[in-house]
């Protein structure tokens, strides 16, 4: 079975500087990791392949240094990574984003089953897997919490539904978003950190795209602009306060009236 997960580094602080020009985050030299949503979609991938066996292969989009993250997908045991990386598709909303993807996909081939993490933690929409599927013309079940069944023909998953749980029989090819519920992710592995050292990471531009048309990605291919953003305002003022169980509660009161909460 071919297996496919996408998976994203994001901002490891919130402390990231904004184009105030563009509204697009600054990750030049800023920590970063693996959106930790992103860790679930993987390690479902795995145990599908080791139920039904197949190649897990990772794909992300991003700058040159996002090659970090697919590293660390094989320390976890991906067996293929490719990085999507292309000034042309710097910018991007949730519609170009999931574009750009679509057509990385494609360009690499067909996949049984395609793997999403529910949402990234620096955008928040959880929008991106929903529309790499509308753009690749499969099926698609968001806010997988569980898989009843697997074989080689169709997978069978739980879906949150938020009063209920509903269950959805998919046939391949198919994309789902997995929930952070889902099951434990592994931790890396030296081991195979060590095996995978000289695994080479396969770069795709914007030239090994079937769509040579750059309106159509980064900012120019997005419908959406961002107004203002801007990084949390950082309060660090706190205050030890000691005393018996009814001194604390004054003093908490005290606060509260201070402040005017109360």
């Amino acid at each position: 079975m071919d297996i496919l997960v996408c998976i994203k580094q994001v901002p490891g602080t919130n402390k990231v500087e904004v184009d105030e020009e563009t509204g697009v985050l600054n990750r030049d030299g800023v920590e970063s990791k693996m959106n930790p949503y992103d860790l679930y979609a993987i390690e479902t991938a795995l145990r599908i392949k080791e139920k039904v066996g197949g190649i897990v292969t990772a794909v992300t989009m991003g700058p040159p240094q996002a090659k970090e993250v697919i590293k660390e997908a094989y320390m976890l045991g991906v067996d293929e990574g490719y990085l999507f990386s292309d000034r042309r598709f710097a910018g991007a909303d949730v519609l170009a984003t999931s574009y750009t993807i679509s057509m990385g996909i494609r360009a690499i081939g067909e996949f049984d089953i395609i793997i999403c993490g529910r949402q990234t933690t620096d955008g928040d929409t959880g929008q991106v897997g929903p529309a790499i599927a509308e753009y690749l013309g499969i099926p698609h079940v968001i806010w997988v919490k569980g898989i009843e069944d697997v074989d080689e023909k169709c997978i069978v998953i739980e879906q949150d539904m938020a009063d209920i749980t509903a269950m959805v029989k998919l046939l391949y090819p198919c994309l789902i978003t997995v929930d952070k519920d889902i099951m434990q992710p592994r931790l890396p592995s030296y081991r195979k950190k060590l095996a995978t050292k000289d695994r080479p990471i396969k770069i795709m531009d914007f030239h090994d795209f079937a769509d040579q048309n750059e309106a159509n990605y980064g900012l120019s291919g997005s419908a959406t602009k961002v107004e203002r953003i801007f990084p949390p305002d950082t309060n660090e003022n706190k205050a030890l306060l000691e005393g018996t169980s009814k001194e604390l509660t004054q003093d908490i009161y005290d606060v509260l009236i201070e402040k005017k909460v109360l």
